[in-house]
């Protein structure tokens, strides 16, 4: 495997990020198939354990933010990543549309009343980041869809300005309360992306994955674009970095995906509940009793 660092991928507001110079393919960090299983299945190990701890000690939770253009391998790499980590403490969360009366609230309230409880990881399939980019490229949407007041979006600019303040308080208070927050940014190419939507129409199979709207929005990408780029400059901080992750190859992305997710878990210092000796005592008695249940 080759070796690569996840700060090569990290923004945290220490250096811009310039969309056009973003990787979208990097060199292949397998060498082989077989490689890239054995890399994958080990990751999904790490984060078991590291997941399993987390649940234990209980003081922290992870929230993991994926956003990316359609067919970026957003749900792939979710599942592969979480291959064999135990459910138990794994929440997955898909953001459609906005519902009627999601758009009756404020646009926070659809996702946080889903954020992770201490303990657990939750993964955002899409998220609030939509607000500052979906309704950035179509911004109608702020009168006509959630009918935001006038005297409101008057001024577009502040609109989007006021918005990612909000983003940045709302990640602030997360960390507070023992909640950590790390955002992907999964980079694939409009070529890419034309192929797997062809993809998607050639393969019977993958018929239902297709959308018409998916290609109405391509006619949108350097809109979209410099919408990720102003998104990620503006929310991209040290408590709650964004990730831009090449997404040309899903194995590449899987794996990277995966080594950054346990670095972040790592730091959090989690650790099993220390036992007294009073208590490990009063266990190990538990044996003797357990045992002779065995003749009953």
């Amino acid at each position: 495997m080759a070796h690569f660092h996840s700060d090569n991928f990290r923004y945290n507001g220490t250096k811009p990020f310039s969309i056009k110079k973003a990787d979208r393919k990097i060199p292949d960090i397998y060498d082989t198939k077989e490689e890239y299983v054995q890399i994958l299945e080990e990751s999904a190990h790490d984060l078991d354990e590291l997941q399993s701890m987390m649940y234990a000690h209980n003081r922290y939770g992870l929230l993991v933010i994926f956003q990316a253009m359609d067919a970026a391998g957003k749900d792939g790499t979710i599942k592969h990543v979480l291959m064999g980590v135990n459910p138990v403490g794994v929440k997955i969360h898909s953001f459609k549309r906005p519902s009627e009366n999601e758009l009756s609230h404020d646009f926070l309230w659809r996702t946080n009343i889903l954020t992770p409880q201490r303990g657990t990881i939750t993964l955002f399939n899409r998220s609030y980041y939509e607000e500052v980019l979906v309704v950035k490229v179509h911004p109608e949407i702020l009168t006509t869809v959630q009918r935001i007041p006038e005297e409101i979006t008057s001024n577009p600019d502040k609109v989007w300005k006021q918005r990612y303040k909000d983003i940045r308080s709302q990640e602030k208070y997360l960390y507070r309360n023992g909640i950590r927050v790390i955002k992907f940014f999964l980079n694939v190419s409009k070529k890419e992306q034309a192929d797997r939507l062809i993809e998607r129409i050639e393969d019977p199979s993958k018929n239902w994955k297709f959308e018409e709207g998916d290609v109405k929005e391509r006619e949108h990408w350097k809109e979209y674009m410099q919408a990720y780029e102003e998104c990620i400059n503006a929310t991209a901080t040290k408590k709650a970095p964004w990730f831009v992750v090449p997404a040309d190859d899903k194995k590449n992305m899987r794996l990277i995906v995966g080594k950054i997710i346990a670095e972040e878990l790592r730091k959090m210092d989690l650790q099993y509940p220390e036992v007294s000796e009073a208590r490990s005592e009063e266990l190990h008695h538990f044996i003797d009793i357990i045992r002779s249940q065995n003749n009953d």
